[in-house]
């Protein structure tokens, strides 16, 4: 294909560029046609901020060109591609000026072009394709003309993206002065009462007479149910019992018929009053929410469009302790919970063991103050799943410029969290065992340096040079499975535990004994990646037991939700610090793994809500890994039973 072949793809490419995700999308589909054009294998697109180069989308594989990774402009081969109008090409790096020493260092480029991005008349950043290598011919003006043309054409497609961003929260604006601006009824009054032990009034504050239309007199000596609707009359003596037992009431809503025939919604709060230590009656307090449960009616009406957003929608009253008055299907789907069972309810039933007290308190401040904030907390789904809850929270306030509700959005980010997590795992893990295993080199060239002894064993040293080359190039295989991984879309599926059981313990060496029992008829849904999990579990305990005669046990029991798959072996046992690791979903200096085989089983597993555990055999010869997974019957749909990622601990 010619040049023109290719500027006309690229415009396909661009062609209705829309949101985040699609225009990520194209940019990486034309990062591999200037490629295939330039015939360079890498491509990358940059984004300039304060004096520091970020990776933004990448093709192609360099060690330090990943989509992620910053450096400082100065370090860069694109500090010179912004302070130019027109592209900027290099055949040969170390013999040009336009790029600086420092940056062939760091990157190690050989040919590079690039141009300089603009949104807005901003400077955005540069898309730069490059070699490690040098080119042998200079590039061409058709090859310049290409790239100043996918440059444009990229500017352009951001410019759409900002300026739908902006739309979006142009409307999410105007949906909360909507909101603000709707009709929200007088603040009623209050009315206090105090009952006998027959539930005859013997006390009504003058409030009643504003809420239902009668002087307080009409109803001292009269039974309280009288007053209420019929279809209040068995929840309000029900409450009443409980309430002579000693039981206090809160949020009980009555319907009460007023003076002109009409229904009033009541909300009583009610305690027992006690006397030389027994209950002598009741007292309370009653508020009208008849206009409050009116707007909350309203309220649902109106909002039928955010009842079909995916992201999740909730709406709580701003007096007491916040209630949740209303709940979306995207926040059903989010956090596992119907809305039918948590309304009324503080939103704090979605925290748990490990949510981050910081990050509550950050939101309690600001729902004190009134103001909106944004957060991102540790919660749990319905089934006790942690997930990350990104939740943004804004005040509504009524036509009297008083506080009536906060709105919340909330997003459920587990795997962009999971990635992030993912990310410094890779970078802490890759820093302590590339460091450990180069000083094993290291010592062992200065010693060669020195000259060897008589005493020195050379097949001793060639070893331990193999070995360490070996674990080198292992950790690294297991990082770029890892990586492989989490780029993957999930593929919840129904697997059979005994394949996965064959398939695990196909390549097992000889002398090894195996022994595997599936205790369950049911299948685990799960991506067929979990067949990599369950090998690096038995390679795993073959590798790690040095005696002769080594023993794997593979078992598979089910309790009814969950499937365990248990791989045990009868060797050292795990390293008390790798289990603390996994169980705690991180990495200190103080608290770490030997490798990445373990994170990988880890990532795999919490990827479809399940867990992941190791711990010492009950004996203490050896150690038993341990994964849950969801169960699924033959005539079950996965989507009725697939789990969302959960977060990387057990």
């Amino acid at each position: 294909m010619d040049a023109s072949g290719y500027r006309e793809e690229i415009y396909g490419v661009f062609a209705g560029a829309g949101g985040d995700a699609d225009v990520t999308e194209r940019v990486e589909r034309a990062l591999g046609v200037g490629t295939e054009y330039l015939g360079l294998p890498i491509g990358f697109l940059t984004r300039i901020d304060d004096g520091e180069q970020e990776i933004v989308a990448t093709t192609g594989r360099h060690a330090g060109i990943r989509a992620g990774e910053r450096c400082p402009l100065d370090e860069a081969y694109c500090r010179r591609t912004v302070e130019r109008e027109e592209t900027l090409a290099v055949q040969d790096a170390d013999a040009s000026a336009a790029v600086n020493d420092r940056a062939v260092q760091a990157f190690g480029l050989g040919a590079y072009i690039g141009v300089k991005i603009t949104v807005d008349d901003e400077t955005y950043g540069t898309v730069c394709f490059a070699a490690e290598s040098t080119r042998s011919e200079p590039f061409g003006e058709s090859e310049e003309v290409f790239l100043e043309l996918l440059g444009k054409l990229i500017g352009q497609a951001l410019e759409r993206r900002a300026y739908e961003r902006e739309l979006e929260e142009r409307t999410a604006r105007l949906e909360r002065e909507k909101a603000r601006f709707e009709g929200i009824a007088e603040t009623s009054f209050d009315i206090l009462f105090r009952l006998d032990r027959a539930g005859t009034f013997t006390y009504v504050s003058a409030a009643v007479e504003r809420v239902l239309g009668y002087p307080p007199e009409e109803l001292i000596d009269t039974p309280f149910a009288s007053w209420l609707d019929g279809e209040s009359i068995d929840d309000a003596l029900a409450a009443f019992e409980r309430t002579v037992d000693g039981e206090a009431v809160e949020g009980l809503e009555l319907e009460f018929v007023d003076a002109t025939g009409e229904r009033v919604v009541v909300a009583v709060n009610a305690t027992p009053i006690r006397d030389d230590g027994g209950v002598s009656g009741v007292q309370g307090v009653g508020r009208d929410v008849t206009g409050r449960k009116q707007r909350e009616r309203e309220l649902r009406r109106k909002t039928r469009a955010m009842d079909e957003a995916r992201v999740g929608i909730s709406m709580a009253d701003a007096e007491g302790d916040l209630p949740l008055v209303y709940a979306n299907e995207g926040f059903e789907r989010v956090t596992g919970y119907d809305a039918a069972e948590i309304l009324g309810r503080n939103c704090r039933f979605l925290q748990g063991a490990a949510t981050d007290q910081s990050a509550v308190d950050e939101l309690g401040d600001a729902v004190a103050a009134g103001e909106p904030a944004s957060v991102e907390l540790l919660n749990y789904r319905a089934d006790d799943s942690p997930f990350w809850n990104q939740v943004r929270l804004s005040p509504i306030e009524g036509p009297g410029g008083d506080l009536t509700h906060y709105l919340g959005f909330q997003t459920d980010v587990t795997e962009r969290k999971r990635t992030e997590q993912l990310v410094r795992l890779l970078n802490r893990v890759l820093r302590h065992n590339l460091r450990n295993d180069l000083n094993v080199l290291l010592g062992v060239g200065t010693h060669l340096q020195s000259g060897l002894t008589a005493e020195d064993d050379v097949s001793d040293l060639g070893d331990r040079i193999e070995r360490t080359a070996n674990r080198l190039v292992g950790t690294s295989e297991q990082a770029r499975e890892l990586e492989r991984y989490a780029r993957r879309e999930r593929e919840p599926q129904r697997l059979d535990p005994a394949a996965l059981f064959d398939a695990a313990t196909n390549d097992v060496p000889e002398g090894v004994t195996v022994d595997a029992a599936v205790r369950t008829e049911r299948g685990i849904c799960a991506g067929p990646e979990l067949e990599t999990a369950l090998t690096e579990l038995v390679e795993n305990a073959v590798e790690h037991d040095p005696a002769a005669g080594t023993s794997v046990e593979l078992e598979a029991t089910d309790d009814g939700e969950w499937v365990e798959l248990t791989v045990g072996d009868d060797g050292v046992g795990i390293d008390d610090m790798e289990a603390a690791a996994i169980d705690a979903g991180e990495e200190t200096d103080l608290v770490h793994c030997s490798g990445l085989g373990l994170w990988l089983v880890n990532w795999i597993v919490t990827r479809y809500g399940g867990s992941f555990g190791i711990r010492e055999r009950d004996d203490g010869a050896g150690s038993v890994a341990s994964i849950r997974l969801p169960a699924i019957d033959d005539d079950t749909p996965v989507d009725a039973v697939k789990r969302r990622p959960t977060v990387l601990f057990r």
